[in-house]
């Protein structure tokens, strides 16, 4: 999955892609580069981020889904957890609803994808960008994530989504620490065992691996997720959400080869 963000703020990407053309241009690179999914966002939801609003986020994100649509064949996914936007961005082409709040922000978001026959990703997470930190306490990580998502599926089953539409992601540093983080990719398929869902993995560039790269900046820490992608694929996750799409297309290949004959 490449993520494709639209926003003036992401972490993980020098300088701002807000023009719709150009941001299209590098979803259909992304296809070209490998990518089987192609994520748009308008809204960054990286630890401390402040909110957007919904007028905003469809300003941003819908004339890249228009455009994306019928220029590349591989799935559009739109990253939100608002009702209204995903309802809009569905319209427009796309085919999945990331949602990185595991259905808590919005609750009818559920009964939009219900509605539309999309796919649905709950990631877990707890809070808000603004205050998930203080809530990574954690007894056993593992153990309560896949509690906590077993209640965001229970929310999306009782709204109406079939659960063979369901993806489940543990959010890597969403409400985690770094210890957090790589424990989750430790026991990843103890995860999926849990879940019995296919698991979407997102540790591309993120702060956990920071202090393993020594403390490089986001755009440069695409070798520690390398390390991070292979970790998970080896463990059983359908899908890695990435920046760095050519390069980490050939990672996922060759560590699925591995699984394949272990």
């Amino acid at each position: 999955m490449g993520i494709l963000n639209v926003t003036p703020d992401s972490f993980a990407e020098r300088g701002a892609r807000l023009d719709p053309a150009a941001a299209a241009d590098e979803g259909v690179r992304m296809e070209a580069d490998g990518a089987d999914l192609i994520d748009v966002g308008g809204e960054s939801t990286r630890p401390g981020a402040e909110p957007v609003g919904a007028d905003e986020e469809l300003a941003r994100v819908l004339p890249v889904i228009r455009a994306l649509h019928g220029r590349v064949r591989v799935p559009i996914s739109i990253d939100t957890y608002k009702a209204g936007v995903a309802r809009a961005a569905l319209a427009a082409g796309a085919a999945i609803v990331n949602d990185v709040s595991g259905l808590k922000y919005d609750p009818a978001l559920a009964g939009v994808v219900a509605a539309s026959g999309a796919a649905l990703v709950l990631m877990h997470t707890r809070g808000r960008p603004q205050t998930m930190m203080a809530e990574a306490v954690y007894e056993d990580v593992v153990r309560e994530i896949a509690a906590e998502l077993r209640g965001s599926l229970a929310s999306a089953s009782a709204a109406g989504v079939g659960i063979e539409r369901i993806i489940v992601d543990p959010g890597i540093g969403f409400a985690k620490r770094p210890a957090h983080s790589y424990g989750v990719l430790a026991r990843l398929a103890e995860l999926a065992a849990e879940l019995e869902r296919p698991l979407l993995v997102g540790a591309s560039r993120k702060s956990f691996l920071r202090a393993a790269v020594d403390d490089r900046p986001a755009p440069e820490r695409d070798w520690g997720t390398a390390a991070a992608v292979t970790a998970a694929v080896l463990a059983g996750a359908h899908i890695v959400r990435v920046h760095a799409v050519a390069e980490m297309a050939q990672v996922a290949r060759v560590a699925e080869e591995i699984r394949r004959h272990g």
